[in-house]
């Protein structure tokens, strides 16, 4: 007896994709990609510098309150977090880092009860340009 091979019949055909339809899928992945990434990028810069301005809001306040406290101003930012005015340095988010923060000494004395001058401000230490088109450095 010998053996004959199956039939194939219209209605077992193999199914599968075309190489034309995987492309098409491709296509419309790497728009969509084009399309998401960049607004995700965007959206990533715009809460980085949220967090920074929030940063740098907390640390002239503390600033500011170690020197009507103290009469005196810090001489550094790790005063700060010494004398309890801040809980630690934070990270700047461009920088990723703590340590790069740019302190502003000032001659001039905040309040008349003030006995030593120091740091009156301060700033990221990013090199970068922001959205609004100015230096994070200048915040």
């Amino acid at each position: 007896m010998v053996a004959t091979p199956p039939s194939r019949s219209p209605r077992h055909a193999e199914q599968g994709f075309t190489l034309l339809e995987l492309m098409i899928v491709m296509i419309i992945i790497a728009t969509l990609a084009a399309i998401a990434i960049p607004s995700y990028m965007n959206n990533v810069r715009h809460a980085r510098e949220a967090v920074l301005k929030e940063d740098l809001h907390t640390m002239r306040t503390a600033i500011d309150s170690y020197t009507v406290d103290k009469e005196k101003a810090p001489q550094t930012l790790d005063d700060l977090v010494q004398a309890g005015y801040l809980k630690a340095m934070p990270v700047d988010p461009f920088t990723h880092r703590s340590d790069t923060w740019l302190a502003v000494q000032d001659d001039s004395l905040m309040t008349i009860d003030q006995t030593q001058s120091g740091i009156s401000d301060v700033h990221s230490g990013a090199q970068e340009t922001s959205s609004e088109g100015t230096s994070y450095n200048t915040w």
